[in-house]
C-alpha cells in the first residue's frame, strides 16, 4: 500500500512543472499558510504578445489548480512610456485568454507612498545615500564584469543630509538627472546589479494616475519587491533574464525587513519567424512597416486575436511548451498545430474561392436553381447541414484547372471529369480565352445522376473540387498573411543591418474580387471559419454588410505532424 501511494506521488511530481512542484511542496508543508498568490505584472508601455500569454497562463494557471488568486498589476513606474491604450489593450487580452483576476487589480503607483516610506527607512539604516553623480559618471563608477566600481563620492553622506536632500528632490527642488538615491550595498559585488543600484530618479513628468504629484519615480528593481511585498504574494514568478536580479530583490527585502514572496525564474518564450522585443515590435509600429499593434502578422494577443486565433488554442499551446529553466526557442508550426487542431473542432465548413474561374454548364436547365445539403462540421455532430444554392453559372479555383496538366495534377483539365463537392461530376468540355490567350470561362457538362455521391455506374473520379453559385455568390476581399519574416531568427542579418532587413516582403497578399457562399452574409468580425480545401478564415473588423473582409488565419498544411511523425521514425 505504501509503495503503490508512493508511486502516486512520484508520477504526480512528474506531471508538475518545477514551479508546480515548488507550490506544490510550498502547501504540503504549510509555508505560506496554505495560501497561493501569484501576479501579472506587466508594464503597460505596449501591448501583449504571445510571449506575455505563457506567463499569463502560468501565473494565472497556478492560482487556478491551487486554489489560490493571480493578481493583476500594472508595474506603472515610468510615466513618460506608459499610456491608458496599453492598459486598456492589456486587460482586454487578459479576460480574452479566458482568465480573471476576481477583483484583484492594482497598480505600482498605488503603493508610491508606501515606497517612499520605505526608502526613507534604508537612509535612517544608513542603507541608501543621495547621489550627485551623472548618468554618464553613474555608469563610469560602476565598473565591469571584470573590473570592480569605485565608491561614489556622495556615498558616506550622512543620515541627516540625505533624508533632507531625498525629500527635497520629492519637493520638486531639483531638476531632472541631477541626483538620484541609491541603495549602500557592495561596488566591488561580482553581480553587477548589487553596486549601489538607482532606487529613485528625479523625473519631472505626469503620471496618468498620480497627475503632477509626484517628479521622484522608483526604478523597477526597487519597485518590483516592494510591490510583491505589500500585495502578499507568495510565488513571485519572472522570467530568466531576472535571475541576476534575484539577490537584490532578496537584499531590500531584508534590509527592511518586509514581508518576504519568493522569487522564481523560468524561461521566457521565443518563437521562429518573430521577434519578442517590445522595442522592436514599437519600431515595427512608428516605422509603418505594419498596420498597428493589432496587425494580423504581429505577434501581439490583439493580432493574433484579429487574425483568427482562439484562446483554446494559445492556451493548449502554452500548455504544451511547459516552464523550463533553459532559454530555447518553439517551432511556430507548434502554435500553429495546436491552432489547426482547435479550429478544426469549432469551425463551420464553408466554400470559398479566392481566384475565381467561370465554369458554364451547358446542359444544366436554364434557370434552375438547386438547394443541396452541406455539412457544417464533419468533426461536430451536433453542427447540422446548411443549403447551397448550386446553378449552371459556378466559380472554381483557377489553380483548379489547367489546360495542358502535368501527369500527378488530377483535377480539372480539357476532357476530364471531377466532383463538385456536395453536387455533381462534371466534365470539361471548352475552354474560352480572351485576346491575350488567358483563360477566362470553361464550359461543362454534368451528370445528373451523381447528385451529392458517386456515378450510379460505379466510374470513379480523382478530385474533387468546391465552387460557388456565381449568380449567389457574395464578393469578398480576402488578405492573406505569411510570417512577417523570412528568417526563423529574425536578428540573423548581415552585418551593418538589422532585423527589419528579414521582414518578409510577401507577408500580406490582398485578394479583392474572391466568391463566398452566401450564409456567410452577415458574418459577424472576429468568426472563424474553415474555407474547404482552402485553409482557415476569420471575418475581419473592416467587414461590413456591404463588403465582407476575411483573414487567413492558418493553412491547412501542417508542419508540425509530419515533423512529429519523422521523428517517430528515427
Amino acid at each position: 500500500m505504501t509503495n503503490t501511494k508512493q508511486n502516486n506521488n512520484n508520477s504526480e511530481k512528474e506531471r508538475l512543472d518545477f514551479i508546480r512542484q515548488i507550490v506544490a511542496e510550498d502547501l504540503k508543508t504549510n509555508k505560506w499558510d496554505g495560501r497561493v498568490v501569484t501576479r501579472f505584472p506587466p508594464e503597460p508601455n505596449g501591448y501583449l504578445h504571445i510571449g506575455h500569454a505563457k506567463s499569463i497562463c502560468l501565473n494565472f494557471g497556478i492560482a487556478a489548480e491551487f486554489a489560490g488568486q493571480c493578481h493583476l498589476r500594472f508595474d506603472d513606474t515610468n510615466p513618460t512610456k506608459e499610456e491608458q491604450e496599453y492598459i486598456d489593450s492589456i486587460i482586454e487580452d487578459v479576460h480574452w485568454l479566458g482568465w480573471d483576476w476576481e477583483g484583484h487589480l492594482y497598480y505600482g503607483s498605488d503603493y508610491f507612498e508606501q515606497m517612499y516610506e520605505y526608502a526613507v527607512q534604508l537612509i535612517k539604516k544608513g542603507k541608501a545615500y543621495v547621489c550627485d553623480l551623472t548618468a554618464e559618471q553613474t555608469r563610469e563608477y560602476r565598473g565591469t564584469l571584470t573590473k570592480p566600481g569605485k565608491d561614489s563620492p556622495y556615498r558616506n553622506r550622512s543620515v541627516e543630509e540625505n533624508l533632507n536632500l531625498f525629500e527635497r528632490m520629492k519637493a520638486g527642488e531639483f531638476p531632472d538627472g541631477s541626483r538620484t538615491l541609491r541603495a549602500k550595498i557592495d561596488m566591488s559585488a561580482p553581480n553587477l546589479n548589487m553596486r549601489d543600484p538607482v532606487m529613485y530618479r528625479i523625473l519631472h513628468a505626469a503620471h496618468p494616475r498620480t497627475s503632477d504629484k509626484w517628479c521622484i519615480y522608483p526604478m523597477y528593481d526597487w519597485a518590483h519587491g516592494l510591490e510583491d511585498s505589500i500585495e502578499r504574494i507568495t510565488h513571485s514568478i519572472c522570467t530568466l533574464e531576472f535571475e541576476n536580479h534575484r539577490p537584490l530583490y532578496d537584499w531590500f527585502l531584508e534590509k527592511l525587513d518586509a514581508y518576504h514572496p519568493q522569487q522564481i525564474e523560468f524561461a521566457r518564450l521565443n518563437l521562429t519567424y518573430t521577434v519578442m522585443s517590445k522595442r522592436k515590435l514599437l519600431k515595427l509600429v512608428q516605422e509603418g512597416h505594419v498596420a498597428g499593434w493589432a496587425d494580423p502578422r504581429m505577434p501581439t494577443i490583439c493580432g493574433l486575436r484579429r487574425r483568427g486565433y482562439s484562446p483554446q488554442a494559445i492556451r493548449e499551446f502554452c500548455r504544451r511548451i511547459g516552464v523550463n529553466k533553459f532559454n530555447s526557442t518553439v517551432d511556430i508550426a507548434l502554435l500553429e498545430h495546436c491552432l489547426r487542431e482547435d479550429l478544426n473542432k469549432t469551425s463551420p465548413r464553408v466554400m470559398a474561392v479566392l481566384k475565381p474561374l467561370k465554369v458554364v454548364i451547358d446542359n444544366y436547365p436554364e434557370g434552375q436553381v438547386e438547394e443541396l445539403e452541406a455539412i457544417n462540421n464533419p468533426e461536430d455532430p451536433n453542427a447540422g447541414v446548411r443549403k447551397v444554392p448550386f446553378s449552371g453559372e459556378l466559380y472554381i479555383e483557377r489553380d483548379d484547372f489547367m489546360e495542358e496538366p502535368p501527369k500527378k495534377f488530377y483535377r480539372l483539365a480539357p476532357g476530364r471529369e471531377v466532383r463538385l463537392r456536395y453536387a455533381y461530376f462534371v466534365t470539361c468540355t471548352d475552354v474560352i480565352k480572351d485576346e491575350n490567350g488567358e483563360v477566362v470561362e470553361l464550359h461543362c457538362t454534368y451528370d445528373p445522376a451523381t447528385r451529392g455521391g458517386d456515378a450510379p455506374d460505379g466510374r470513379k473520379v480523382k478530385s474533387t473540387l468546391h465552387w460557388v453559385s456565381a449568380g449567389h455568390a457574395l464578393e469578398a476581399q480576402v488578405r492573406l498573411y505569411d510570417h512577417l519574416f523570412t528568417k526563423e531568427n529574425p536578428d540573423d542579418a548581415v552585418e551593418g543591418e538589422d532585423f527589419k532587413s528579414n521582414l518578409n516582403p510577401n507577408s500580406l497578399e490582398i485578394l479583392a474580387s474572391c466568391r463566398v457562399e452566401p450564409s456567410l452574409a452577415g458574418a459577424a468580425p472576429g468568426s472563424r471559419y474553415q474555407f474547404e480545401r482552402l485553409g482557415y478564415f476569420c471575418v475581419d473588423p473592416d467587414s461590413s454588410d456591404s463588403k465582407l473582409v476575411f483573414n487567413r488565419t492558418v493553412s491547412l498544411r501542417d508542419p508540425w505532424a509530419k515533423i512529429q511523425k519523422a521523428q517517430k521514425k528515427k
